[in-house]
Formats: structure tokens, sequence, C-alpha cells
């Protein structure tokens, strides 16, 4: 299974959220800014996410993004369920919608397929935003921003 730039840049904007949490909203292109994204595509990122109430969005001069729950309430898992869809190495083992396969009942690889995909969702679904935001400040700064994203 390999991430989109969906599944990639929506953690790390997540993230980026999660250090700031406390703070006040944050303007998607200081967001943007700071992570790399195209603002265009990190606005497009933030409608799923919006949706699912994993962010919350403020209006006016002073608005920007906020998480929409607390960041140890927030998985990895989430955040790619929400950008990518079910987590699925092939489509026959997927999460929430399993493609019939006629092999289904003697194929080996699916009994494979399985365990990859419950590995990958156990890892993803163990790490929460507070978990990340707290790694994060823990690399070295970047650059001369407060947050080290």
């Amino acid at each position: 299974m390999k991430l989109s730039t969906k599944g990639r840049y929506g953690l790390r904007a997540m993230i980026d959220l999660a250090q700031c949490e406390d703070k006040y909203p944050i303007a998607a292109h200081i967001i943007a800014e700071r992570q790399g994204i195209s603002e265009r595509y990190l606005e497009q990122l933030m409608v799923p996410l919006k949706r699912s109430g994993l962010v919350k969005s403020v209006r006016g001069s002073q608005g920007g993004y906020t998480l929409g729950k607390n960041p140890q309430d927030i998985t990895a898992g989430d955040i790619v369920r929400v950008l990518e869809g079910p987590i699925a190495p092939v489509e026959c083992v997927s999460e929430t919608n399993p493609e019939a396969c006629l092999r289904a009942d003697y194929c080996v690889t699916r009994v494979l397929w399985t365990k990859v995909r419950d590995s990958i969702a156990e890892i993803l679904d163990s790490c929460t935003l507070a978990d990340l935001a707290k790694d994060a400040q823990q690399l070295p700064a970047k650059n001369s921003f407060v947050y080290r994203i």
C-alpha cells in the first residue's frame, strides 16, 4: 500500500495544527508555507477533514483551521482513512468493502494480505496526533519557525 500525497500532506497539516492546538486558528497559507504544500491543494484536503469532524474552520480576519477533537483522540489511522479511504494492500481485503473474489475460500495470499492490512491499521491506529506532535518537537528545526514541523 502506497499512500498518496493526500494522506502524507494531510497528516503533516494535522500535526501542524496539533502543535498549535491551544493557541489560535491557523490560516491555510501559514500551514501550506510551513509544510511546503500548495495552499490550493491544502484547502482541498481540508474539505474531507472538516466533513469528518477532524478539523474545524473559523471564518474572519483571525480565522483559519483548528482541530475538531483533542489531538490525543485523533489517530494517524483516522486521518489516512478520511483522505485515502479504507486501508487495504489489495481490494479483496478492504476494511469496509472487500471485493468479492472467486478464490477467497482457498487463496493463501489473501491470508497474507489480511495480515499486512491488520498490521498497517494497528500501527496507524496506535499513533495519535499528540504523539506525532511530541515527536516533531524532538526533531531539529529546519528553519526559524517556532513550530518544528
